[in-house]
């Protein structure tokens, strides 16, 4: 067979192909695996804010005061860490971080009286 009237694609053409269609499809399933895992930390996530967002309630309704003595420890295994720092016009700002025995946590600010008298 003479080259000049062979019509055809080559081997190296079709190595290069596969090599593009693999290395295309790597990137889409890593893309998947990390969007998979994403999702499946949100519920975790969900869960951290709102506990976080119930002492930060606690915070607005009892005042600081009484709601800085609350144990930090709760039920399920989750753990709060809160800092306090006074403002100047009298408040208490809280930075409440919510963490769960695993997984992703959660943080919340809030402003909140030092005492609140019913």
């Amino acid at each position: 067979m003479s080259g000049a009237g062979t019509r055809g694609i080559t081997l190296l053409e079709v190595v290069v192909a596969v090599l593009v269609l693999a290395m295309a499809t790597m990137a889409a399933l890593r893309s998947t695996e990390s969007a998979t895992r994403a999702l499946g930390g949100e519920s975790a996530r969900a869960l951290a804010l709102q506990v976080a967002l119930n002492r930060a309630e606690e915070y607005r309704l009892f005042g600081a005061r009484v709601a800085g003595a609350l144990p930090r420890d709760l039920p399920g295994g989750w753990r709060l860490e809160i800092e306090e720092a006074p403002t100047r016009a009298g408040f208490v700002q809280a930075t409440i971080r919510a963490q769960g025995a695993s997984g992703p946590g959660a943080q919340v600010s809030v402003i909140a009286p030092f005492d609140v008298t019913p």
